[in-house]
This record gives C-alpha cells, sequence and structure tokens, in this order.
C-alpha cells in the first residue's frame, strides 16, 4: 500500500501549532495539580529512604540495616536533594513528588509532539500528547508519588534524542533511566544493538573516531557503574533486595500476569469503561493491527525509531514470562509509544482514504500528494484527538468516594492507604518514645506505617527486611488472595505490634494458638479492602 504524505493543508494553522503544545503542557500541569497528593503506599518507602540520608542515618529503611529495598535509586536522590531544599527531614516529600512528577508528564507531552512530527505524524503526536496529559495510568501515579512519571519521562527523551542522533545525550538519559528502574533495560538493548549497528557501519566508513565513541561509552557507564560499585561496597548487592522477595512472598497462577497484561494492552484508553467488558476482544484485533501500520509509517520516515517501536511488545513479553504480581503502575510505562503507533495507524488510514478518493477523482496536486479536505480533516481531529482523549475521561470523577474532595481518576485509589494512617496515628504515639530498645512493628504493607511512625519496621514480605525472604515459599493453604503472613516469621521474630489486613492471617497466623498467647488484638478498623474483615492492630502482650 503507497503511504501518500500529507501537503501543507494537512497542518495545523501556525498560530494554533505555536500555541497548542504549551497548552497540552499546561493541561498536564492542572491535571495533576487539581486532584492534589494521593500518595501510594510505595512511594513512602522511598520517602523513608530520603528522610534518613537527610538526618544523617545513611541511605537505609531501618537504622543500621543496609538493605536496598527500593528499586529507584535516582528518585531517591532527587528526593533527597529537593527534601534538603525544603525542609530537611521535614519536607514535604508528597507535594515534592507531586510538583516534580507533573512537570515530568508536562515534558513527555512535548516529546510526543515532537517525536509525532518528526515521523510525519501531523495529528497522532498531538492525539497521544493530550491522552497522556489526562491519562488515568499517567495522573494517578503521578499525583501518587511513584518514580513512574520520571521514568517514562528519561525513556521518551532516550527515544527522541536517539532519533534525532543526539548520541552523547541518549546515552545520558538512557543510564538515568536505568538508575530509576531497572527494567528499563527492555528499552535499553534494542537502542544499544541499533547503536552499534549504526557504528558498525559508520566505521566501514571511516566517519566515527574511536574518541567520539569512547565519550559516548563513558556517559553511560560513569553513572551506572558509579551506582553499582556504591550499592555492592554499601549493600552488598547492587541488585535491589525487593526483586526477589516479590518473587518469594506472592502467589500467582502461571498465566495471571500475561492475562492482565493482554487485557492492558486492548483497553489503552480504557474503553471498557464505555463499550464494556466484550470491547476486550475487538482491541485485541484492532491495536496490534492500527499499532502495525502506524510502526510501518513511522519505520518509513526514520528507521532509528524501531527500538521504542518495539518496546512495549518486548515490556510485554518479559513480564508475561516473569510474570511478577501486576500492580497499576507497571502498565504505565509503554503507554506513550503504543498511543503514538496505535494513532499513528489510524492517521495513516485516514490518510489512505483521502488518497485512494483523491486518485479516483483525479484531484492531485502537482507533487502527487492528494489534498487533506475539510472532511477528512474532521474525521482526523474526532478519530485521533478527541475520541481517546474523551474515552480516557471517563475514569475520572468530580467527587472521589474518599481522600481529598477533588477531581480525580477513579484509578487514584488510595483508601487503603487511609486506613494505614489511621492505624500510624493510633500507635505513632508509643513508637516514637525514646527507649532503650526500639519497639519493632511488624506489617505487609510498610510505606504509611513506616513513614508516618518513624518505627523500626519488620517488613513481612521482605523488600527491607531480609529476614522475612527465609520464611517463603510459604505453604499454599496459608493463601486466601495473593499474599500471607508467614505464621512462623511472627512467632520467631516477636515483634511488638502487627498491622496487618485480616485476610493476611486468616488461614495461617490467626488460627494459630501460639499466636494468640502471644498477641492480643487491640484495634480493627472496620473495612472489607481485598475481602478482608477489617484492617488489625495486634499488640504482644506483656511477659
Amino acid at each position: 500500500m503507497s503511504l501518500p504524505t500529507p501537503d501543507h493543508s494537512s497542518k495545523l494553522p501556525s498560530r494554533l501549532a505555536a500555541i497548542l503544545p504549551w497548552a497540552i503542557f499546561l493541561l498536564a500541569l492542572i491535571a495533576r495539580l487539581l486532584p492534589g497528593a494521593r500518595t501510594i503506599d510505595d512511594s513512602y518507602i522511598t520517602y523513608r529512604y530520603a528522610r534518613n540520608i537527610l538526618a544523617g542515618q545513611g541511605f537505609v529503611y531501618n537504622p543500621g540495616e543496609r538493605v536496598l529495598g527500593t528499586t529507584t535509586p535516582l528518585y531517591t536522590a532527587l528526593m533527597v536533594l529537593s527534601g534538603a531544599l525544603t525542609g530537611g527531614v521535614n519536607a514535604p516529600f508528597p507535594q515534592i513528588a507531586l510538583l516534580l512528577n507533573a512537570l515530568a508528564d508536562g515534558v513527555v507531552c512535548l516529546l510526543l509532539l515532537r517525536i509525532g512530527k518528526r515521523l510525519g505524524f501531523q495529528f497522532a503526536g498531538l492525539g497521544a500528547a493530550l491522552v497522556w496529559a489526562i491519562a488515568p495510568f499517567s495522573v494517578t501515579f503521578a499525583i501518587g508519588g511513584l518514580e513512574t512519571s520520571l521514568f517514562v519521562l528519561l525513556l521518551v527523551g532516550t527515544a527522541s534524542a536517539h532519533l534525532e542522533d543526539r548520541h552523547n545525550l541518549t546515552m545520558l538519559l538512557a543510564a538515568l533511566a536505568l538508575l530509576t528502574r531497572p527494567d528499563a533495560l527492555i528499552f535499553i538493548g534494542p537502542l544499544a544493538l541499533d547503536r552499534l549497528w549504526q557504528v558498525i557501519q559508520l566505521q566501514r566508513q571511516k566517519l566515527l573516531s574511536v574518541r567520539h565513541l569512547l565519550v559516548e561509552l563513558l556517559v553511560f557507564l560513569i553513572p551506572t557503574v558509579s551506582w553499582m560499585i556504591f550499592a555492592y561496597l554499601y549493600f552488598g548487592s547492587p541488585i535491589p533486595h525487593s526483586l526477589a522477595a516479590k518473587t518469594l512472598a506472592y502467589r500467582l497462577s502461571p498465566e495471571s500476569g500475561f492475562i492482565r497484561l493482554l487485557q492492558h494492552y486492548a483497553t489503552p484508553f480504557l474503553e471498557q469503561l464505555t463499550f464494556g467488558i466484550p470491547w476486550i476482544g475487538v482491541g485485541l484485533v484492532l491495536y496490534p493491527f492500527l499499532y502495525l501500520v502506524g510502526g510501518r509509517r513511522a519505520l518509513q520516515q526514520n528507521r532509528r525509531i524501531w527500538p521504542f517501536l518495539v518496546y512495549p511488545w518486548l515490556y510485554f513479553i518479559v513480564f508475561s514470562l516473569a510474570n511478577p504480581l501486576i500492580f497499576r503502575w507497571y502498565m504505565t510505562p509503554p503507554l506513550p509509544p503504543y498511543y503514538l503507533f496505535i494513532l499513528g495507524g489510524v492517521e495513516t488510514l485516514v490518510l489512505s482514504i483521502a488518497g485512494a478518493r483523491a486518485r479516483k477523482t483525479g484531484d492531485l496536486h502537482q507533487t502527487g500528494a492528494p489534498p487533506l479536505g475539510q472532511a477528512a480533516r474532521l474525521v482526523m481531529i474526532i478519530l485521533v484527538v478527541l475520541v481517546p482523549t474523551l474515552l480516557s475521561l471517563r475514569d475520572w470523577q468530580l467527587h472521589p468516594d474518599h481522600g481529598l474532595d477533588r477531581p480525580a481518576p477513579s484509578m487514584a485509589w488510595y483508601q487503603l492507604e487511609l486506613l494505614y494512617r489511621q492505624a500510624a496515628d493510633i500507635l505513632a504515639p508509643e513508637l516514637q518514645k525514646n527507649s532503650p530498645q526500639a519497639p519493632t512493628l511488624a506489617a505487609g504493607d510498610v510505606g504509611v506505617l513506616g513513614f508516618f511512625t518513624g518505627a523500626r519496621i519488620l517488613d513481612t514480605v521482605g523488600l527491607n527486611s531480609p529476614l522475612s525472604t527465609r520464611y517463603y515459599p510459604l505453604d499454599p493453604a496459608y493463601y486466601v488472595i495473593n499474599y500471607a503472613i508467614p505464621p512462623q516469621l511472627i512467632l520467631d521474630a516477636r515483634p511488638d505490634y502487627i498491622v496487618i489486613l485480616e485476610v493476611y492471617g486468616r488461614a495461617g497466623l490467626l488460627k494459630s494458638p501460639l499466636f494468640w498467647q502471644l498477641y492480643t488484638l487491640r484495634q480493627k478498623i472496620p473495612t472489607d479492602i481485598y475481602g478482608s474483615n477489617g484492617l488489625l492492630i495486634l499488640e504482644r502482650k506483656a511477659p
């Protein structure tokens, strides 16, 4: 199929073209600042690391315990730097993260417009940028305080720099992406292959000096190797302990990751909210087809885009095979290229139809390019820009049923975090007392509890407590959902307090007579989250 190139009549008016990027950037900021911080539990783990560094206690979660329990050292460093400028140990980390993430996502919008333009997509870049500005999968984790926005910015920035042959910048951004999340390797691998192939070609033509190549390598290796050396010397390993802990603690069916990703890739604009669950069957066919059409056109414009093009599908394969517990924020990184090339496919089909009609009527310019009439332009704007944006907006609600009464995506659910904050407020006065032996608080979700109590934490999942991983894998009989507390861990460690959802201990810990000889139920906070019969605050009995 010959793909027509749109002539200048398809372009936006110059004044509108100049204003639109900054209007979308502003929209991205508003869409994140308006809901306010709705901080996710995992974010507080990063904040606690940052606060301990600022307090002079080192890169630790529990003082005196050098455990790398975070997968995002760069974001932690960014929190440290920002915190040092805004109050030190008392810095407002959720608000800092909200502002930085909003700015990061705004820049992602500008980069999507830039990439789209370089690939010849007059409307797909605009559509992808506008969707990203308001997409629940983007907004939720920006206001949730996670590193997701920074990670996506670095990935998209790396792709843009690579496309423009800005090699040193590409290497720097790739290194920073890897220091933000280790799964950046899924993108960096193909990127390195493409650059290696280009280097081989240039070397054959003697157009690339060894000096320039060495500088590129150093730009990537200096930050990454420096971190690895530090992590090895400080923690004993550069591999985050949390990776192994999650693999051991959660019980999943072998196909759970694949199914979850399949559903996600079939509904990138949350179409199920409008068309219902049957849309998944449509999306499984429609979107790969559109992606191929858009990707083919992009490759015709610039073959250097192929690492960015294959990234969403490599991400799909890697996470399906690894089969971790798919947290909601794992679904976000592949979305920018997924949006761009799907919408590029729609744009390409509209142009092809317009070209076929023009050839039939003989209405061609001297260049052979078909004019894009008002009707075709309107169809393009509706299908490529408005429809995906309006579909994505369906998840937004004016008055969430919990937390701040401000418009926000319903996906930005943090009811459990609010309950943990309630438990933290109950225990904080006792846990923060000065005593010869600091009391220990055990929990399966440690972010909120650890940050707001300041207590020594026994992380029963094992993200920050290597001791816990010795008790996994756990007997499947103890699981009601995908996680359960190892009873023997509690009986051996005997923490002073335990805060858990009842469902985490229903089939195991809470059935143990020995446990009840040692502990008493201090308070139950009503909740049915995950089918739980409350959030339990348990206290060890006096000897």
